[in-house]
């Protein structure tokens, strides 16, 4: 008579308890990554639906009766502080050229209109450099993470089947656990990617349309400080 073989123990918890110090570097590291990408995601979810909220008060910033008025408005309503630089900084450029008596410096040898030009494009620049950031964490994470989890997942396989080998004899049922148990970590893998490299190309769409309407105000500004008319339907 046949002996009764005991069940095998199989799952997560076993392939755990039966990892090495690199298994669980790798599911640390898994953790670690996943942990990092989702606070990227929620807090620049949370910005961008902020963002486009406030991208409305675009239009109320020109139907504003002054200038004063019209930088009130819109930095009531910009929560996130990205339109309202180049609105509140354009104007302090054109009136520092205004000023008479104003102490010689580079600024005040630059063509009132080139000023405010660099006014924008640099508060442009800074705008853009904080919409960005995260992003190369997130596609960092979505890159590499598959690759972290078949690391993992090709480590247990090797100790899966030298286990197999040590033994002398090779059953289906010896081999199929382990190897099944390290495949999860390719599972895992991919379970912290995906959302990553979705999140990033989300946020990347929010930011084109983000600067694109930066570039539009930017113009629109410098139009109106230059020649005191806004150009209406054109962009930079």
């Amino acid at each position: 008579m046949n002996p009764v073989l005991a069940p095998q123990a199989s799952g997560l918890s076993h392939y755990w308890s039966q990892g090495d110090a690199v298994s669980h570097t790798v599911a640390y590291v898994l953790l670690l990554m996943s942990l990092v990408s989702w606070y990227f995601i929620l807090s620049k979810s949370w910005s961008s639906w902020r963002i486009r909220k406030s991208a409305g008060t675009l239009d109320a910033f020109w139907k504003a009766p002054t200038l004063p008025d019209a930088i009130a408005v819109i930095r009531q309503a910009d929560s996130e502080n990205v339109f309202t630089p180049l609105a509140a900084q354009s104007v302090e450029a054109a009136s520092m050229k205004a000023q008479s008596g104003s102490p010689a410096s580079l600024n005040a040898s630059i063509d009132p209109s080139e000023l405010i030009t660099r006014t924008l494009r640099q508060a442009i620049n800074r705008v853009s450099s904080r919409l960005e950031a995260g992003l190369t964490l997130l596609a960092s994470v979505g890159a590499t993470a598959p690759f972290v989890g078949l690391l993992g997942t090709v480590w247990g396989i090797y100790h899966a089947l030298a286990a197999v080998s040590t033994a002398g004899t090779v059953q289906i049922d010896k081999v199929a656990g382990p190897v099944g148990e390290a495949l999860i970590m390719t599972a895992l893998g991919l379970t912290v990617a995906i959302p990553a490299v979705l999140a990033y190309n989300a946020f990347n769409r929010v930011n084109r349309l983000t600067l694109a309407e930066l570039d539009a105000f930017a113009h629109d500004l410098h139009a109106y400080l230059t020649t005191g008319a806004r150009v209406i339907g054109k962009e930079a």
